[in-house]
């Protein structure tokens, strides 16, 4: 059902240096569009709740990548749609109610373990026992609710978000540029909506960062 990413994402850490490493257009990167560079520099995940390397991403390296990223850069997530179904347009709707809460992080965690059938483990992002599977609790918009309502969000005020006109926005421009920026695989990280970084060519966590970095502020 999903393309993943080729790299099994075992990136390893190593020591933060300069921006300036040669990184090449064609190889580490490859521009999708001729947008401008825009006045707040950006780098945009387009990933799945559904995607195992997703959620290694999300747990073991999305604090690194974030903590390294120049302090002028954004950090965006959108959600794709590889499902093109009911229940994928629904998750798809949790994420941008998701983004309407100050505790991003925590909730985003609470969808993966309910659709990857994961224990939360008290939310212990650093020791995630993948032994300790369950069945995945997400089949419907109810199932989310449930999620959603450990957060303090009852019915009413999930339903209020998830069907707003904002929402329906949301989802329609993550569609759009899932398409005009030809994502195919998750994780995929976009930079200024103009520069697809080639994961393949990532050998370790330094360089997906500076190589975001280099991008981002790229005149």
């Amino acid at each position: 059902m999903f393309k993943h990413l080729a790299l099994a994402l075992t990136l390893a850490v190593a020591p933060l240096s300069t921006f300036a490493a040669d990184f090449v257009e064609g190889k580490h990167y490859t521009q999708i569009s001729n947008k401008v560079v825009p006045s707040e520099p950006k780098v945009t995940e387009f990933f799945s709740f559904y995607c195992h390397n997703c959620y290694n991403m999300e747990t073991k390296y999305l604090p690194e990548i974030k903590a390294g990223l120049d302090k002028q850069v954004k950090f965006d997530t959108k959600h794709v749609d590889f499902m093109n179904s009911d229940i994928g347009t629904e998750v798809m709707r949790s994420l941008a109610v998701i983004q309407e809460f100050e505790n991003k992080d925590e909730m985003k965690m609470a969808m993966f373990n309910a659709i990857q059938g994961k224990d939360d483990g008290h939310h212990d992002h650093s020791a995630h026992d993948h032994s300790h599977n369950h069945e995945p609790q997400v089949n419907n918009r109810d199932d989310i609710k449930a999620v959603f309502s450990q957060f303090g969000i009852d019915s009413a005020k999930y339903d209020a978000l998830a069907d707003s006109e904002k929402t329906d926005k949301k989802l329609t421009l993550w569609r759009q540029q899932q398409i005009m920026y030809r994502v195919q695989s998750v994780p995929t990280f976009i930079v200024n909506d103009k520069y697809a970084i080639n994961m393949n060519e990532m050998r370790t966590l330094d360089d997906l960062i500076n190589v975001m970095n280099y991008l981002a502020l790229k005149k």
